[in-house]
């Protein structure tokens, strides 16, 4: 039969790398099904040494995420006791309503202000007339000694320099006697928070280290117990993808474990500041909102922590399989 007969009697038939591509792309995913389980059962019949490591390397990347909590919270508290950061110019007793309208104008134009509240005598008389242990006193005094105050609201997207710039100059101002500024204690908070940020993130790069270390050792016991049956396997021909393809599964169980729970752990803190966070809030009528950690975070840790997992069993396999070869 000629080759153009055959060819004309096969149409349909594919070509032979086709058939060689499938059966090896079969092969390959039935190993890491093969790989994926055999893993975890390895891992299920010690339990014991993989509930130490599971719990080791959760209590490491929990650390992490009670510190996120804690400071984010410290900022929802700072929002909270924050959210009238105005600058208030207390002028020199004696001035009049008019030179308060004139000073209230001069500062209102400038442009890192948003509005000027000018607040009269009267009005912080009443005030202090509502607080608790004010009113004897206050129906002693002959008149009024207090003086009018313009509070400065600034604008948000006003920089720290501008601002401290505006309470130099308004100090400057004749007429003025006083400048308080009430920003001033947040502007240290966000710094606080900026250091706290760093040590949080410098703190979850070493537990990160210690839990790939963790995982890099329980695989590298792992492959040393099993020396003689790698040796066969590189014997035979076996490459050291498919050799080391079972350890990496371990260490993306390991991580994933530990990752979720990491994860309950940090709702388990959530739940047990639950109560005196509520006390917190009610003290301060309900405008402190005190937040907990966000599902899209909740939901990563376990992924990143398998991430982290598999590279350290990657590390580990690579260099000990280079040694065994």
């Amino acid at each position: 039969m000629s080759p153009e007969t055959t060819h004309a009697a096969t149409p349909n038939a594919p070509p032979r790398n086709e058939h060689t591509h499938g059966r090896r792309f079969g092969s390959w995913q039935e190993h890491h099904g093969w790989s994926a389980a055999a893993s975890l059962r390895r891992l299920a019949s010690r339990p014991l040494g993989s509930l130490l490591t599971i719990a080791v390397m959760g209590l490491a990347l929990a650390l992490p995420l009670a510190f996120y909590l804690l400071l984010g919270n410290v900022q929802k508290l700072g929002d909270a006791l924050g959210q009238n950061e105005t600058i208030s110019v207390f002028l020199q007793p004696g001035q009049t309503a008019q030179q308060a309208r004139m000073l209230a104008q001069q500062l209102g134009d400038r442009p890192e202000v948003a509005a000027v509240t000018v607040k009269t005598p009267q009005q912080g008389m009443d005030e202090l007339a509502k607080m608790q242990g004010f009113t004897g006193a206050l129906q002693t005094l002959d008149d009024n000694p207090l003086p009018y105050v313009l509070q400065l609201q600034p604008r948000a997207q006003a920089s720290a320099a501008a601002l401290e710039q505006l309470v130099t100059d308004a100090r400057a101002l004749h007429g003025v006697d006083l400048v308080q500024d009430a920003g001033s204690w947040r502007q240290r908070l966000d710094a606080l928070l900026g250091v706290g940020n760093r040590a949080v993130l410098v703190l979850a790069s070493l537990l990160a280290l210690a839990a790939l270390l963790v995982v890099g050792n329980t695989v590298r016991v792992d492959i040393a117990s099993r020396s003689e049956e790698i040796g066969v396997l590189l014997l035979v021909g076996a490459s050291g993808a498919f050799v080391r393809r079972p350890y990496l599964y371990a260490g993306i169980w390991y991580g994933l474990f530990s990752g979720i729970l990491a994860a309950v752990l940090a709702v388990l803190v959530e739940f047990a500041l639950a109560a005196p966070v509520a006390q917190l809030s009610h003290a301060y009528d309900g405008k402190l909102q005190i937040g907990g950690l966000p599902l899209w975070l909740l939901l990563a840790v376990p992924l990143a922590a398998a991430a982290l997992g598999w590279l350290g069993a990657r590390l580990v396999s690579a260099w000990q399989l280079r040694r065994a070869v």
